[in-house]
């Protein structure tokens, strides 16, 4: 029961059972509260029964951008400054568009100004700290007005749950996503972000009379993959519309309003806070240990005297009570031993199997056996103090969704079998209130689906007050645990990072399982700004005097990082425009007759806008380099220009040998153990270091990426780093040494294959264990010693990519013939001779060599600035335009002269998958040779999907449509080459995937859900998940052809769509 009348009942049935229950709850509570007057409470519950003392909030910060050229005395000259201050000082004394029962902290006071202004405004504060206020109060102005609002999210699921609370908070809401669209013609719509610019690059009439947008969560920006739909909507705005963007803490808050104020012309203001209604407490729990060590208190103040006593416990056993201060302690002994490790952290030993150090969550690597308590056992432990301190509700984060469920499962069995008396978080009545919630909710479902083994093994756990939740569960049931848990009828909840991105639910404790995460390139330590937002979910105004996090860790984890991760910034929000075939095309059919261009559209982007800000700094820092340049009189200017040249030139020819040295094929044999290689990562020089272990990323690690490309390679290597004390202050990130410098210390650093660039012929040997210090400056002795020795004109001995390693390649051949030319030409060069002897010197250095080498260093870091200066934005979105303008040409979308042509204004359409391989199968007559569960299946391969590590194996029906459709992107794979665009044909061919169309056929013929699931490794949300996604790619489908006018494809495609828009896989929100 989708969301039919019959659906969207049983979700407000749902609903209402929920309300009902709560009401019971709160008087049998209230009952019970004042029969036990006068009797014994633990400190705990007693905390949760009265009103949590609040702390005065502090002033805001307020700053305006205003465009240059911007009339500010006569937009002053328009307002009152009675009812509504100055720009520079927002206040509004008049009637408000929406009472509040309490009074304003003073950044929703200056936001609400701001609004009464009709100036756009950026809210930047922490979690909790009441933005929606702000939301609300621009929702009520525009009502006030008689005008519409909307308002996006990054999230469908917030999406959903946004339209419910203003539903009952202001009646006339309407929802569009790509599932559902309810009340379109409301005067407050909800939307995500991807429909909104869909709106706007369609010319909705509907966006004319819009006052207000409201962009929540707008730090989404920077996502790597979606960012870009933020950047192109704002572009976009229509001039006449106010903007209120909603945000986590950024440090570079302003900035965002400067370009904000500079694309639109008008003014735009920052009400920035980093004040936390309710502090937070810091505690860190050794594993295989016991006790809670506070490492930052609710002043904000880090502990370095209980950060070494928790560091202490991994050495020796000591008593742990007096390093966490007034902390709650654990009961139970402490067991003997830290886990064993293979490797991971800061000097670990790298193992082959990177599973062993850290898997997806990281943070802790156990070796083959096992000395100490398993994670989940300490876990348990942390869950009990929890739960006999009153300190719930909790959230456990873990970064897996396997070990969400894992751990869950472990707990309740764990609850259910605890000595002396069994483990609950939920009293009988609240039992039976969730069983009733639960079946109300599930009534959704027809009979068989819910007797799925999945949902009814839910129940349970629920009634225990615990439960999971993450991406591959069943959207009702994600929905149930969100609103179970905002009743407090869940009490332990078991989720990834997801669940603190975006969904307004706080808690009062926080565990974090690990602190290390995958984050589809490395294994690293998670971020500052991933940490404050994760973290920020501890604590509820109003309830709790302060809010809990546990961490949980291991010896890896140094003072540094800690200090960096929990005390560090947010990350300042960056740019992620790019170029799209969608948005290019989009673009083209946007400017037709409008005078504008593809450059003009690129210079208004964010990325352009902040490297135009960066261009004094950096003229700056290349006139300081230039001037201590040219004092040096150790060298003649020529033999500058010289060596300068020299790099350049050898700029290609080097990619050359590298790209091919790089091979798996060819480089693995040889990167053993004690191996001695070279690195660099772009501009940065890590010089020689020494390789411990090379390993193979594991499937779900390295998705897209196939086996044989270099990039699905780690070389574990030993690499000269700065110490602790001649570090950059607040970054836990290694960074490059000299090997003769004082603070230089060799580090385990993962490195991708992609940045080996030199193998030498050299091996050395190495410790077994590289965790103690000893170990590793042994290493760096002798390493230091071997490049003594080789320095000079030759340098460290290399291994010939044709004679020792067996590349048989012209092109590699003649690279190297060139390089070593232009090596003997520039080897009398005496800045080119103290470059390559600077890896073998230190301080021993003569005053005339080092002389040199800074000379060498200040010219390169010039020229390095000077490329970044000429690297626009602007200069590479214009190349990379044109050659995808090409590819669009060549495949019929566009005319020569830029008009969008019937196939480009097909692609307009679908921005839920490949917008090229999609209109091509439209075009070639695939999609209208298929039946409608053929089709349904085939196009199944275009929408993105978890990487699945079954075979799939297809019927003939099924592999034919699959065999055009790769036929197909190899085309578009080689027009695209032919145009000069970097794509690797199989690479492009393997990312659409079939792992969905056996299932979806079966589906779409009217298999259970179970059936499907039976035929697929994925989880039943992700499996959910994708077929939505499928149903709004159908329907977009079915748009593109009514816009080419083939009314019988379109009709197919809506055929086709209905065959799957049943069940459980459709069910109705229980948010709406």
């Amino acid at each position: 029961m989708e969301a039919t009348p019959e659906g969207l009942a049983a979700a407000a049935a749902a609903r209402e059972a929920l309300k009902q229950k709560k009401r019971s709850l709160e008087q049998l509570s209230s009952t019970a509260a004042g029969s036990i007057t006068g009797s014994t409470a633990t400190d705990g519950a007693a905390a949760a029964k009265k009103a949590a003392p609040e702390r005065a909030p502090p002033s805001c910060t307020h700053e305006v951008a205003v465009p240059p050229d911007f009339d500010a005395a006569a937009a002053e000259a328009a307002l009152d400054p009675k009812l509504h201050g100055t720009m520079e000082a927002p206040l509004w004394s008049g009637q408000m568009a929406k009472q509040y029962p309490f009074k304003l902290d003073p950044f929703q006071s200056t936001a609400i100004a701001c609004i009464e202004r009709r100036e756009s405004v950026l809210v930047a504060a922490h979690t909790s700290a009441g933005k929606t206020v702000v939301a609300e109060y621009a929702i009520a102005k525009a009502f006030a007005e008689d005008k519409r609002v909307v308002y996006t999210s990054p999230l469908k699921a917030l999406s959903n749950q946004k339209f419910r609370e203003l539903a009952e908070e202001f009646g006339d809401v309407g929802l569009m996503t790509g599932d559902v669209t309810l009340n379109p013609s409301a005067r407050c719509m909800v939307m995500t972000t991807e429909i909104l610019r869909s709106m706007i690059y369609r010319g909705s009439e509907f966006l004319r009379e819009v006052a207000w947008v409201v962009f929540d969560e707008v730090h989404y920006m920077q996502d790597r993959e979606r960012g870009v739909v933020w950047e192109e909507t704002i572009i976009f705005m229509p001039s006449d519309s106010r903007m209120v963007f909603l945000s986590a803490t950024l440090p570079n808050a302003f900035q965002f309003a400067q370009w904000v104020s500079y694309i639109h012309t008008q003014p735009c203001h920052v009400v920035y806070t980093d004040y936390r209604p309710t502090p937070l407490a810091h505690y860190a729990f050794p594993l295989g240990g016991k006790g809670l060590f506070l490492l930052v208190d609710e002043q904000g103040n880090f502990r370095e005297d209980n950060f070494a006593k928790l560091r202490q416990t991994f050495e020796k056993d000591v008593p742990a009570g007096g390093a966490a201060g007034n902390a709650p302690q654990q009961a139970g002994d402490r067991r003997g031993g830290t886990p064993g490790r293979h490797g991971g952290g800061r000097g670990g030993r790298g193992g082959n199997d990177r599973r062993k150090s850290g898997g997806r969550g990281g943070g802790r690597g156990e070796g083959d056996k096992k000395t100490g308590p398993s994670l989940s056992e300490d876990l348990q432990k942390v869950v009990k103090l929890i739960h006999d301190r009153s300190f719930e509700p909790a959230i456990v984060f873990s970064f897996s969704r396997r070990e969400c469920e894992l751990y869950a499962g472990e707990l309740v069995k764990f609850m259910a079998n605890a000595k002396p008396t069994p483990l609950d978080f939920n009293t009988p009545e609240e039992k039976e209130a969730v069983a009733e919630v639960f079946n109300s909710a599930i009534q959704c479902l027809k009979e068989e689906d819910r007797q799925l083994p999945f949902i009814q093994a839910m129940l349970p756990m629920l009634q225990a007050g615990v439960a999971v939740h993450h991406s591959g569960l069943l959207p009702i049931l994600k929905e149930l645990v969100e609103i179970l848990f905002q009743e407090q009828l869940v009490k332990c909840l078991f989720s990834t990072e997801t669940f603190a991105m975006g969904l307004n639910m706080p808690a009062r404790t926080c565990v974090f399982t690990a602190l290390r995460k995958w984050d589809g390139e490395e294994n690293r330590w998670i971020g500052s700004g991933e940490y404050i937002q994760m973290s920020g979910r501890a604590g509820r105004r109003g309830k709790d005097d302060k809010g809990l996090v546990f961490l949980m860790v291991d010896d890896a984890l140094d003072e540094d990082t800690a200090r960096s991760m929990m005390k560090g910034q947010a990350m300042p929000l960056i740019s992620s425009f790019k170029l799209s075939y969608y948005t290019l095309l989009n673009l083209l059919r946007r400017t037709e007759g409008s005078g504008a261009d593809m450059e003009y559209v690129i210079s208004k982007s964010f990325s352009q806008f902040q490297h135009e800000q960066r261009l004094p700094e950096m003229e700056s820092r290349l006139k300081a380099i230039e001037s201590e340049a040219s004092a040096i009189s150790a060298a003649t200017e020529a033999a500058a220009a010289e060596f300068l040249e020299a790099r350049e030139r050898l700029r290609q020819p080097q990619a050359v040998v590298a790209a091919a040295v790089q091979q798996p094929d060819h480089s693995l044999h040889f990167l053993r153990p004690g191996r001695i290689i070279r690195v660099f990562e772009g501009d940065r020089d890590w010089g020689y270091g020494v390789v411990v272990s090379a390993f193979r990323r594991t499937e779900q690690d390295r998705p897209g990426i196939p086996e044989t490309a270099a990039a699905a390679y780690i070389v574990d290597t030993l690499l000269c780093c700065r110490g602790a004390a001649g570090r950059r202050p607040a970054t836990a990130v290694p960074e490059p040494a000299q090997l003769g410098a004082a603070d230089a210390e060799m580090q385990v650093v993962p490195v991708p294959l992609p940045l080996v660039t030199e193998i030498s012929t050299l091996r050395i040997s190495i410790p077994a264990d590289l965790r103690p210090a000893e170990s590793r400056k042994a290493v760096l002795l002798t390493l230091r010693e071997l490049m003594k020795k080789y320095a000079g004109q030759q340098g460290v001995p290399l291994l010939d990519p044709v004679a020792d390693m067996g590349i048989q390649d012209e092109e590699v051949s003649a690279a190297l013939a060139e390089a070593a030319a232009i090596r003997q030409q520039v080897a009398a060069n005496p800045i080119w001779q103290a470059e390559q002897a600077r890896w073998g010197k230190g301080a021993e250095e003569s005053a005339h060599l080092q002389q040199l080498r800074r000379k060498s260093e200040l010219l390169q870091e010039g020229e390095q600035i000077r490329r970044r200066m000429r690297a626009s934005q602007l200069t590479s979105f214009r190349q990379e335009s044109k050659q995808r303008t090409a590819v669009l040409r060549k495949l019929g979308h566009v005319a020569p002269d830029g008009m969008v042509l019937l196939k480009g204004r097909a692609a307009c359409e679908i921005d839920t998958a490949d917008e090229l391989l999609t209109t091509e199968l439209m075009f070639n007559g695939t999609f209208g040779s298929l039946d409608k569960h053929e089709l349904v299946a085939l196009v199944s391969c275009l929408v993105p999907v978890d990487r699945s590590n079954e075979q799939v194996k297809l019927s003939v029906q099924l592999a034919k449509p699959l065999s055009q459709l790769q036929e197909a992107a190899k085309h578009i794979a080689e027009v695209s080459r032919e145009c000069n665009l970097e794509v690797d044909a199989e690479e492009y061919v393997q990312s659409f995937r079939p792992s969905m169309m056996d299932p979806i056929y079966a589906w779409s013929k009217g298999a259970s859900f179970g059936e499907v699931c039976k035929k697929t490794d994925l989880m039943e949300g992700t499996i959910i998940r994708a077929t939505r996604r499928l149903d709004e790619l159908m329907q977009q489908l079915e748009h593109a052809a009514a816009v080419v006018g083939d009314k019988d494809l379109a009709s197919k495609f809506e055929a086709s769509r209905a065959t799957i828009r049943r069940d459980i896989m459709f069910a109705a929100s229980l948010y709406i």
